[in-house]
């Protein structure tokens, strides 16, 4: 049975979490397959809140096998903390794999996280400041520690000295910081992380590509989106993983004929959080509206987020970069209290009109956006089940972006709990 992907389309928050936990009812394993705890999804059942960031959504069913995937970078004590608060809200986590090829985020990258970006001061990417960027560097200059490596302590401690040699001078020549301590973090990495991680690990391509040929069902889930994918976002202001599709079959092992159905998840508006460019941006009372009634502030972090109406832009490049089946649309209930709602049709600058998002990134910064107007509904969506009640004016704004980016919106998310969802499949 081929596998399904759920992507973010535009800057991240767009709700995956709870679209991912959805589809896991019909799920045998949940895969993540990029990024790291600098992505929180926040899921609601039966009221109660889980915020996850390295565990899948999918963790919340008996029966999900959640899959931590190679592409992911681990911070041991982030995780554990993680399984300890699920296991006392009386989550099961005894089911959770971890790839030993999934690299390991250390102290040492943390530490230069926090003070890349004050060195970097007005100029700084907006990260998370929790080491990702650091370790995925370290993976690309091959000198990473693997979660594999906590399996060998020789290997482990041999690769930790090569690695915090170059790490001390760098942080005390460029910023004189202290030194960080390779007997400290082994034995923090070995003592106290690795006999609880090391049960969790397995060959996780097998597994998965074993799964398939019994006609198992896979979902992989994305971190972090489409315009945050360091080759395809908006760069420098990206994170340091690739979240489109593609990076789906290179962080979890499944090859691209294994992969069938791609959902893009989609904000009814567009949220960003951090540095970088925002043609719909509304730094005005609407803005703060849209803050207030979809309570825009970051999962893990709290930051606020920035908030715009929906740029048809955005998603016709998401459409062509992930190579989209369908879309989830989530949190249109946001926008019940609008008389009016406006949607980017298109970007103006320098006297051109631009479709799609213009690649070079100097254009983007001064873009204008060109906007429709359309009635608003003014009516209460959450508790609507049906396409049948949906007011006509809700149907049109859905209608529209159906029409705008060419792929059709076959569900619509109307508040945060689970069961708050209307498909529009049949349509």
């Amino acid at each position: 049975m081929p596998a399904t992907v759920v992507v973010g389309t535009q800057w991240g928050d767009e709700g995956k979490g709870k679209l991912t936990d959805l589809l896991a009812a019909e799920m045998d394993f949940v895969v993540r397959y990029q990024g790291g705890h600098n992505a929180g999804h926040r899921i609601v059942v039966n009221g109660e809140a889980f915020a996850l960031q390295l565990v899948p959504s999918g963790v919340l069913y008996g029966h999900i096998t959640p899959v931590i995937g190679n592409g992911v970078v681990v911070d041991p004590a982030v995780l554990l903390a993680e399984i300890d608060v699920l296991n006392a809200k009386g989550v099961d986590t005894s089911r959770l794999v971890v790839s030993g090829d999934a690299h390991l985020i250390m102290p040492y990258h943390r530490e230069l996280d926090r003070v890349t970006e004050r060195f970097l001061g007005k100029n700084a990417l907006g990260t998370t400041r929790r080491g990702i960027g650091p370790a995925y560097a370290d993976k690309a200059a091959r000198v990473g520690l693997r979660v594999q490596d906590l399996l060998d302590p020789k290997i482990f401690r041999e690769k930790l000295d090569v690695a915090i040699k170059e790490k001390n001078a760098v942080l005390a020549k460029v910023y004189n910081r202290l030194p960080s301590s390779a007997d400290a973090i082994a034995t923090s990495y070995l003592e106290d992380y690795a006999p609880r991680i090391i049960p969790m690990v397995a060959d996780t391509v097998g597994l998965l590509h074993d799964a398939l040929a019994r006609g198992e069902n896979i979902l992989l889930e994305g971190a972090q989106a489409t315009f945050l994918d360091l080759d395809h976002g908006t760069y420098p202001f990206v994170t340091s993983s690739n979240p489109v599709a593609g990076g789906a079959c290179t962080g979890s092992g499944l090859g691209p004929r294994d992969i069938d159905r791609v959902i893009g998840i989609a904000k009814a508006y567009v949220t960003r959080v951090g540095a970088g460019p925002f043609p719909t941006e509304l730094a005005n009372d609407t803005g703060d509206l849209l803050v207030e009634r979809g309570h825009e502030f970051g999962t893990n972090t709290g930051r606020r987020r920035r908030c715009g109406w929906f740029d048809a832009v955005m998603l016709r490049q998401a459409v062509r970069l992930n190579s989209l089946t369908e879309i989830a649309l989530t949190k249109l209930d946001v926008l019940d209290t609008f008389e009016t709602v406006k949607v980017c049709v298109g970007y103006e600058a320098d006297g051109v009109r631009y479709e799609h998002m213009p690649y070079h990134q100097s254009v983007l910064h001064r873009v204008t956006p060109i906007f429709e107007e359309m009635p608003g509904w003014l009516t209460d969506l959450s508790q609507m089940t049906s396409v049948d009640d949906m007011p006509r004016a809700a149907l049109d704004y859905v209608e529209m972006l159906t029409q705008q980016i060419g792929v059709p919106v076959k569900m619509v998310g109307v508040g945060p709990e689970r069961e708050q969802f209307v498909s529009f499949a049949a349509r």
